[in-house]
């Protein structure tokens, strides 16, 4: 398995449903990097300072090594099968059916409630309002960057770059702040002592919540069937994506700590507002909420299309219901899938929490990395571009954050997948008798 046509996978790809390559790798980069900056900057440091004061620091440097882990296995995988769908089709061909679906439906559900992180974040930054304007205007916000995505994938990738650019330009201007305030200090970081305060497990604890900020790489693998020379160009994107992100997670968070310390940040809602305030730079905190509302809508977007792709890859499958596999005929995106988790999307944003989704995401979202991990394991190795221990430390890592999640995500997180996969046996077992009857 040396190498893969690009239609391995994907059932009928000889009829006129294919997606069209239309992304570089600068496209490709920007994508990853518009699904993780809004994410990890402006939503998770909150609830990781809580977890674990000081130490998400520890945190963050932990889930960046099992991030990368995942990056070079998504990377290595999407090289060998370049079609939509991400880990449900390197799932599907180097495991099962079963295992592909298992991935499959924690991106799916994970990264809805990441959909919906993404439109209250960009709300409580952009509308300082009463909380129902605040939802009208994240369900604006889902439609509209949904009818975007629905007028093809190269109008998604250069809003991202705007988006992008603006953001990073704005946090530039955050940490220049804070370092010019005057009242950031090392006292806030508690020493070195510090680091420890929530003990292994809340550490472990920060670095999984933490997690949810570095996912956004897999938008990257999950729209292999747009990108122009898969094999070159995606091995190339994921990892320059994660090595910027990390290194803009790391400013920014040893800034804000320094700026407001881990109880603050703890405590708040708007943890980059509250620590450019603290560090006697308010004049900034507008800067701060354009900055935070562009990059989650930069982040919202690029779900938005890399959820479209994987259910795309599921309806192809069978494994959803199949009229979520149509490509628009004019503009070659899955517009039937966009369509509905808009309107998922919308509902979740009506009655969700903010905090409460990101550890739900995480959970499924770890498991779908996991079993990423353990198909670039079985890959030979013509196919193969980093060594196989990577593979099993990304494996090992991926389910050690997975329960220690703060337990309602666990909880949820698990009945999810029982639901996901009672129901697949369920239509199974309905279907085989037709199947036979066919025969």
């Amino acid at each position: 398995m040396a190498s893969q046509p690009e239609s391995a996978g994907v059932p009928g790809a000889d009829r006129d449903d294919r997606l069209a390559r239309r992304l570089g790798t600068g496209d490709a980069v920007v994508i990853g990097l518009g699904s993780m900056i809004g994410a990890g900057v402006f939503a998770a440091f909150g609830p990781a300072a809580r977890a674990a004061g000081t130490g998400l620091l520890a945190g963050l440097v932990i889930a960046a090594v099992i991030a990368y882990c995942n990056a070079v296995a998504s990377a290595q995988l999407a090289a060998a099968y370049p079609t939509s769908g991400g880990t449900y089709i390197y799932g599907r061909e180097r495991l099962g059916d079963w295992w592909g679906f298992t991935a499959g439906w924690g991106f799916v559900v994970g990264k809805t409630a990441s959909c919906a992180a993404m439109a209250l974040t960009f709300a409580s930054y952009a509308v300082p309002g009463p909380w129902w304007a605040q939802r009208a205007a994240a369900v604006a916000a889902v439609f509209g960057l949904t009818a975007l995505n629905y007028r093809g994938v190269t109008r998604t990738a250069l809003l991202t770059r705007v988006l992008v650019a603006t953001s990073l330009t704005a946090l530039a201007v955050l940490v220049a702040g804070i370092a010019l305030g005057g009242h950031a200090g090392t006292a806030r970081l508690g020493g070195w002592a510090a680091l420890g305060t929530g003990g292994a497990y809340g550490v472990l604890q920060a670095a999984g919540l933490l997690f949810f900020a570095f996912a956004g790489y897999a938008r990257i693998a999950t729209m292999g069937e747009e990108v122009r020379d898969p094999r070159r160009t995606i091995p190339r994107a994921i990892p320059a994506a994660l090595f910027i992100a990390v290194a803009v997670y790391l400013v920014v968070g040893v800034a804000a700590l320094l700026a407001a310390g881990p109880d603050r940040l703890a405590a708040s809602t708007a943890p980059l507002t509250t620590a450019v305030e603290a560090a006697g730079a308010g004049v900034l905190a507008p800067v701060v909420r354009v900055g935070a509302a562009l990059a989650a809508l930069g982040a919202l977007l690029a779900l938005i299309a890399g959820i479209g792709r994987t259910t795309l890859a599921m309806a192809r499958h069978r494994d959803l219901p199949g009229r979520l596999a149509a490509v628009h005929p004019r503009y070659r995106v899955p517009h039937h899938a966009e369509i509905a988790l808009a309107v998922v999307v919308g509902v979740l944003v009506a009655v969700a929490d903010l905090r409460g989704v990101i550890g739900f995401s995480s959970f499924g979202v770890l498991v779908y990395y996991a079993v990423a991990n353990a198909s670039a394991f079985t890959q030979p190795a013509a196919d193969r571009r980093w060594p196989r221990w990577l593979n099993l430390l990304g494996v090992a890592g991926c389910l050690t954050l997975v329960v220690t999640l703060p337990w309602p995500s666990v909880v949820a997180g698990a009945a999810m997948f029982a639901i996901g996969l009672a129901g697949r046996w369920v239509i199974l077992r309905r279907r085989a008798p037709e199947t036979a009857s066919g025969r």
